[in-house]
């Protein structure tokens, strides 16, 4: 980690510099990384509508684990791509991610740059751009929320449309757990929009058509396809997307071990199963779907953003991402999240970012296997700030669908005061 610093002075990454195709040496690289892993997860790739189609195309894929990355080269086979990623993946690997066709993003921000940057890579390069646009891990096996932004993209490059929805990399390697489990890959690529198409659709027909892509749920998946994980330590980490007890409602007090989930205040204790379910050893087992208790607690935060309850307030440590060297260390300062989104002050960074200029939030648990939970927001297309919660743990799931919830309601507002 560097020493703080004038940010004024650092130099930032370059987000002009055009992508580029692929070095013919690295592509060997990048085929001995990823065809061993998903031939050994026996991948199955089902494609639909995909006869005949060559680049340049857009392809949005589902982002569950790193394991998406070798399963798109599989997919995509002979032909290689343009990946939108984002700066922390650049991190001391600047050159290598530039020259496997890397193109930079900061999570959850509105940017042209990037636009321009996919627009030269389908047109110029002739490949195929594949972007994550959940834009993190999913939390919980389940689709994450879309930026709108990509049926109005697709209309004005009037390229194809691919969406590669994979199946079964959530289960070997949920983000709350890093630890690798046993269980088969499968994919389905389906081109949902023809370049044709995108000149006569809307922007809403074209957006209607990713998000019924999009749609998945790993623990569905898994009992349908009765994928047995016998891993001893199935459940460990799911208190950190589970933080909030559905039996007497205390937020963060969730614990784990094992194959177990319980209670730290009420002592309520559920079971997970070899084949993802939860089971109450006492008592009614209020979700046995993982799922269902995850949106349980979004329409919790839901309810405290109507009733004007939500409000988030601690002391945080601040590390910046100006370019692709390393964080750097910014001191401490004070976050607080309300009804008027993020607030940040401290003697070296303050901003304000409100809650319609962010969709969605890009959360991280036990970051870099350091122990701490931390969240990253981009005031700027130049700046993004890791911030770490000094006293709140396991706080960062609630700011997420605090974040979303947020978004959805302010946005909600400016169409009833429009329709007026």
């Amino acid at each position: 980690m560097s020493e703080r610093g004038n940010m004024h002075e650092i130099k930032h990454f370059d987000m002009q510099e055009k992508p580029k195709k692929e070095k013919w040496f690295l592509t060997p690289l990048a085929y001995l990384l990823s065809f061993p892993a998903v031939w050994k997860r026996h991948l199955k790739i089902n494609k639909v509508n995909m006869e005949g189609l060559k680049p340049p195309y857009i392809l949005l894929c589902t982002y569950q684990s790193f394991m998406d990355f070798k399963v798109t080269t599989a997919a995509i086979h002979p032909y290689r791509a343009n990946y939108v990623v984002a700066i922390d993946g650049f991190i001391k690997r600047e050159w290598l991610l530039r020259n496997v066709g890397g193109i930079c993003k900061r999570k959850f921000t509105n940017d042209i740059t990037l636009v321009r940057q996919i627009k030269y890579a389908l047109e110029k390069l002739n490949y195929i751009v594949a972007i994550y646009p959940e834009a993190r891990y999913s939390l919980i096996g389940t689709t994450a929320i879309l930026p709108d932004s990509l049926g109005k993209m697709a209309k004005l490059l009037k390229k194809p449309v691919v969406v590669l929805n994979i199946h079964g990399d959530y289960l070997i390697q949920p983000v709350w757990n890093l630890k690798m489990r046993k269980a088969d890959l499968s994919a389905d690529m389906t081109q949902i929009v023809t370049a044709e198409e995108t000149k006569t659709l809307s922007i809403e027909e074209i957006n209607d058509r990713i998000n019924k892509a999009f749609v998945y749920d790993e623990y569905a998946y898994q009992k349908e396809h009765q994928i047995k994980i016998d891993y001893k330590g199935r459940a460990e980490g799911l208190h950190r997307p589970l933080y909030q007890c559905p039996h007497c409602l205390k937020e963060q007090v969730m614990n784990t071990k094992d194959n177990k989930i319980w209670c730290e205040s009420c002592g309520k204790t559920y079971e997970m199963d070899e084949y993802g379910e939860l089971h109450a050893l006492e008592g009614e087992t209020e979700f046995p779907h993982i799922p269902d208790w995850y949106e349980f607690e979004r329409s919790q935060v839901r309810k405290q953003i109507e009733e004007g309850t939500y409000h988030f307030e601690d002391e945080v440590r601040i590390e910046a991402l100006p370019n692709a060297k390393g964080y750097i260390n910014m001191g401490n300062g004070k976050l607080i999240h309300d009804l008027n989104g993020f607030t940040l002050v401290s003697d070296n960074v303050n901003f304000k970012k409100e809650p319609l200029s962010m969709y969605g939030l890009h959360i991280e648990y036990d970051y870099l296997g350091g122990g701490e939970d931390c969240i990253d927001i981009s005031p700027t297309l130049d700046d993004t700030y890791y911030l770490y919660p000094l006293k709140e743990k396991n706080i960062v799931t609630k700011l997420h669908f605090a974040v979303e919830e947020l978004y959805k309601l302010r946005k909600e507002e400016n169409k009833k005061d429009e329709s007026k």
